[in-house]
Order: C-alpha cells, then structure tokens, then sequence
C-alpha cells in the first residue's frame, strides 16, 4: 500500500440478514490502480462484501473507509458518487432500454475524470466494443450475456469511476468471451482504475489480479500475492476445492 494508506479498506466489518450473520470481521485493501481478486466457493460472502461497501447490505460493525472517508453508512448513490461503480453479477441493465439508452443513463450520473488516461466516452466506449455500436438500437432483452456484460462494463466506466467491482463479470459466458472480458479487465487497470474482482474462475481471477483475498464463511482465511496462490496447488485446492 502507499504511504497515503489504500484507496478503500474494510475495516473488520460484520454485515448480517436478519439474524444470520454473514461477514465476520471482514478486513482487506485496495490500494488506487490496484487489481485485486476476492475467491471463495459458493455462499461464502463474496457478493456480500461488494453489497456491503455499496450500502445494499447495512454493516453493523466495523467501517469501510474509501479515499480517506467513512462511506460505511452513507447511502448507495452517495457512495457511487465518490467514485465507486458496479457491475453485478447478473449485469442489470434495463431490458426495454436500447443499448444506447442503457449506456446514457450512466452519462447522467457520472463524475468528472478522475482516473488516467483520456478517459471514457461513448464514442471511445463504440470504438473499442464495435458491437456495441452495432447493437446501440437493440433492447437490453435482446442481448446475449456476453454483450449484456458488456453493456454493464461500459455503462460502469463511463461513470468515470476510481474503483471497479466486478462480481462474477465471466458467469454463464463462452470461453472466447471470456477472454475478451479479461482483456476489458486488464484494459481498466492499465487506465489507473482500481479493481475489486469477485470471481468463481479462480485460475483467470489470479491470472490478472495483483494480489488475492479468500473468503470463508465471512471472514478472511488467505491473503497475500495472487501470483503465489495460483502457484501453489495444494493450497490453492485446499481454500477453494479446485
């Protein structure tokens, strides 16, 4: 991390539904420009912990700091404002809307340039995904999940965001889309823009991430270099059964 300290931290947070608690004590960084990946198997706590730095799943203990900040209560679209975009899992965009529309409506809503480079546009978002210019009149219910994702990729950088959380972004897509949501991936960390990845495809996740979270059973069971994760397969099997 920077001697100014990361870009965002969880600080031992504890989020519950109802009485079930989900995030015990749940601590990790991201430092500004950093890839970092977030494992674990299946209802663990990974798309909790995106919920609960968003303000969609209330902390009741502990604090997420972002920029210097404590977002930890604030509501969703102040957080966003500060500079954290999202695309879920199930990439939510609107199905009646066009493409186009889908993407003007994160024009309304976005920030002015923070992140290096020359920042995105929607010209710059049609030259780089070409079949989004293809597809700009068609509805968000005619889109495969491949162009789907990448209508939320694009809807999420054209907010000018400083931080990235990508929860499950190559779910249910071919393997040659996948490699093409990767190089999207690193294309977003080489612009300075910091990334939090929530992924089952552990192997791609590590590939591109600078450093690895494992989560399990709402706390924290690994954390270190993803390069060395990824190296290691006993441990690697023994975390996330793979």
């Amino acid at each position: 991390m920077s001697a100014a300290g990361p870009l965002l931290a969880l600080e031992r947070i504890s989020t519950f539904y109802g009485g079930a608690r989900v995030l015990d004590g749940l601590s990790l960084e991201i430092a500004a420009g950093e890839t970092v990946c977030l494992l674990g198997r299946n209802g663990r706590g990974k798309t909790t912990a995106i919920k609960s730095i968003l303000g969609l799943a209330p902390v009741r203990s502990g604090r997420i700091v972002f920029d210097g900040a404590d977002i930890t209560r604030l509501p969703t679209h102040e957080i966003a404002q500060r500079g954290i975009a999202w695309v879920p899992d199930n990439r939510r965009i609107f199905p009646t809307l066009t493409v186009e529309r889908n993407l003007a409506m994160a024009l309304n809503r976005s920030l002015p340039r923070t992140a290096a480079g020359e920042g995105w546009t929607l010209e710059r978002v049609y030259l780089r995904f070409p079949i989004l210019d293809r597809l700009k009149q068609r509805s968000g219910e005619h889109l495969s999940g491949g162009e789907a994702q990448l209508v939320a990729i694009a809807r999420a950088l054209l907010m000018h965001p400083r931080l990235v959380l990508l929860d499950e972004p190559s779910q249910g897509l071919a393997p040659r889309v996948v490699e093409d949501i990767m190089a999207v991936i690193e294309e977003i960390h080489d612009e300075g823009i910091a990334i939090l990845l929530v992924e089952q495809n552990s192997t791609m996740a590590l590939s591109i991430a600078h450093r690895a979270y494992v989560i399990d059973d709402g706390r924290i069971v690994y954390s270190g270099r993803a390069a060395d994760l990824e190296a290691d397969q006993a441990l690697k099997h023994r975390l996330l059964a793979v």
